[in-house]
């Protein structure tokens, strides 16, 4: 009888693979330095058998391990997807994005009107390009423009587009804002993102009330728009410490379900000079996720909070 042997596309060659990553690293990473270390650590694993008999899945999860093991970045990774990347091997299937955008309404599964005028909107589970997500994103903010009161529920959001950020502060402040300045290796160049000029919709406005809920799940561009809002005083903060992941990825495809997710720039905060990579955006208001919206209903009608 023959034992059936594994599919090719379901065992690694493990050093091709590390052969590729390292390579995409060092010319990639947005810190240079960093990437010779770590490129140096990966081959040294190697050798020493570190990363010998792995299945995809696994040598995914003990390479990106390694490749945090310097400095914390939560967006350098060796990703495992169940599904075969795109066959040209830049970037993971659109498919699976474009029907998480479908199934969460374009990524605005909730817009509600709570006690004392206070509208709830919920971005989750990201900031969908802003290509796809302008539309949903301009009927919500639209429809809850007339409320007292917004709560901005980010507890669920863990990525998106930083196009999809600005447009989402557009309709929270007045006149044209730097929010953001993106350094890219790539170039060495620096792009800035401001608030639009015009929306098209109505706007909110820089001056009512805003709250952020976050959670330990919120991340990257979650934690861009929530860490924006706080630094320039516009909103408060309220719930769990976020992730802390500021650093912008690309993707590339180094086996047939193996994506090497790499930073290839940095956020700069107008404002604090600095991003929120490995301390989170830390809440002007803790308290546990949970407890966050009830938090800030307390806090929008001037009552004292709730007790754990």
């Amino acid at each position: 009888m023959t034992t059936p042997t594994a599919s090719p596309a379901l065992v690694a060659d493990v050093p091709a693979v590390i052969a590729e990553t390292t390579r995409l690293l060092t010319a990639h990473y947005v810190f240079p330095e960093v990437a010779d270390r770590l490129a140096a650590l990966l081959r040294a694993r190697l050798e020493k058998g570190a990363y010998d008999t792995a299945d995809p899945a696994e040598l995914g999860a003990r390479v990106t391990a390694d490749l945090q093991s310097e400095n914390g970045d939560q967006h350098l990774r060796l990703k495992f997807h169940p599904e075969p990347l795109l066959e040209d091997g830049t970037q993971a299937d659109l498919g699976a994005l474009r029907r998480e955008f479908a199934a969460s309404l374009g990524g605005v599964p909730r817009v509600e009107l709570l006690q004392g005028a206070a509208a709830l909107l919920e971005l989750a589970p990201k900031l969908f390009p802003l290509a796809w997500a302008a539309e949903p994103l301009s009927a919500a903010l639209t429809l809850i423009a007339r409320a007292d009161t917004l709560i901005l529920d980010l507890r669920e959001t863990v990525g998106g587009d930083p196009d999809a950020v600005a447009f989402v502060c557009s309709h929270l402040l007045d006149g044209r804002t730097h929010l953001n300045t993106q350094y890219w290796r790539a170039g060495d160049r620096y792009e800035q993102f401001w608030t639009l000029p015009h929306v098209p919709g109505a706007r909110f406005g820089g001056v009512k009330p805003v709250y952020v809920l976050t959670s330990g799940r919120t991340f990257s561009a979650g934690e861009e728009l929530a860490y924006d809002l706080q630094q320039l005083g516009r909103a408060v903060v309220v719930g769990e410490t976020t992730r802390g992941g500021a650093h912008p990825r690309d993707g590339w495809a180094v086996h047939p379900h193996l994506e090497a997710s790499i930073p290839v720039g940095r956020a700069i905060n107008p404002v604090s000079g600095t991003n929120w990579e490995g301390t989170g955006v830390r809440p002007d208001v803790p308290c546990p996720a949970d407890m966050a919206l009830d938090r800030a209903l307390h806090l929008a009608a001037g009552e004292p909070a709730p007790r754990p």
